[in-house]
C-alpha cells in the first residue's frame, strides 16, 4: 500500500543586506520552507543562497540557535548578518566569535581591492596564483575574512569568516568592506605594502637613494621602505589625492 507522505512547513525571515543573496520577489518578507527530510538550519539557509559565513545570528522560535539545529515543522527562523555597533557575543551560537577580526583574504580576481585594504593599513593576503582550495584553508588556519565574488566558494563547510561582495568596482568595494565590517576604528593609512602586504618601515634617504630617481631624491626627505619587497614609498603627487579619498572612506565607514 503506498503512503503519501505530508511535507513539514518552516518559516524563514533574512534580514539587512543577506536579502542581497534572495530573488527580487521574496526579499524582506516571511519564507515558507516546506521539506519532507529534516536538515539543519545551516543546510536550509544555503538552500536559499545564502551563505552561512555572512550569517552571524539566528533565532528560531524566539531563542538562538547554531548551524547544527535541526529545523522541525513549523519552527520560525529569523536570519541576520553581522552587527556593527551592537555585542550580541552573549546571543551568538553560529560560531565562537563573531566576523570582526580585520584581517582578509581575497579571492584571485580581487587584486585592486587588497592594494586598497593594505593602503588603508590592513593585513590582506593575495596571490593571483591562489586556487578555491587555498583559500578556503588560509581563510580557516588564519582566522582570515575570505573576500570574494563567488557565492559558492562561501558555502564551503570549513569557511567561517567570509564575505560575498556587492560592488564591482575596486574602490567601491574598499568602501562596502570598511563599512560591512565597522573598519573606521582600524585604519592607519599607508602603513603597508601595497605590492606584498609587508608593514613599511622608516628609512633615511641615504638608506635607499640607490633605489631612487634623482628627481625623487631632490624633492623628497621622508621615506618609507617595504623589509620583505624593499618597495619604497614617498609622499608624493598622489599621496594628497589618496589622502583625501580615504578621508572621505573614513567617514563612510562611520559616520
Amino acid at each position: 500500500m503506498n503512503v503519501e507522505s505530508t511535507p513539514a512547513h518552516a518559516y524563514f525571515r533574512f534580514y539587512a543586506e543577506l536579502n542581497d543573496h534572495l530573488p527580487p520577489e521574496q526579499q524582506y518578507g516571511t519564507q515558507e520552507k516546506l521539506f519532507f527530510v529534516p536538515s539543519t538550519v545551516k543546510d536550509m539557509i544555503e538552500s536559499f543562497g545564502v551563505p552561512h559565513t555572512e550569517v552571524e545570528l539566528i533565532i528560531i522560535n524566539g531563542e538562538s540557535s547554531d548551524f547544527s539545529r535541526v529545523v522541525r515543522d513549523q519552527d520560525r527562523i529569523g536570519v541576520y548578518p553581522m552587527f556593527e555597533s551592537l555585542d550580541i557575543t552573549p546571543a551568538l551560537r553560529v560560531r565562537s566569535q563573531a566576523l570582526r577580526n580585520p584581517k582578509f583574504v581575497l579571492d584571485v580576481h580581487l587584486g585592486k581591492l587588497a592594494a586598497y585594504l593594505r593602503m588603508l593599513g590592513f593585513d590582506a593576503l593575495y596571490r593571483s596564483c591562489y586556487g578555491d582550495a587555498e583559500l578556503v584553508r588560509i581563510s580557516s588556519t588564519e582566522h582570515r575574512v575570505l573576500l570574494t565574488r563567488d557565492r559558492g566558494l562561501l558555502k564551503h563547510s570549513a569557511v567561517s569568516h567570509g564575505y560575498w561582495l556587492r560592488e564591482t568596482d575596486s574602490r567601491r568595494q574598499a568602501a562596502e568592506v570598511a563599512w560591512r565590517f565597522d573598519l573606521a576604528h582600524y585604519i592607519r593609512l599607508f602603513t603597508r605594502c601595497m605590492a606584498c602586504n609587508g608593514v613599511i618601515q622608516p628609512v633615511s634617504k641615504k638608506q635607499v637613494r640607490h633605489l631612487l630617481l634623482p628627481r625623487t631624491a631632490e624633492l623628497h626627505e621622508e621615506f618609507r621602505q617595504c623589509p620583505q619587497c624593499s618597495r619604497v614609498y614617498w609622499k608624493g603627487t598622489h599621496y594628497a589625492r589618496m589622502r583625501r579619498w580615504m578621508e572621505e572612506l573614513t567617514c563612510t565607514a562611520h559616520p
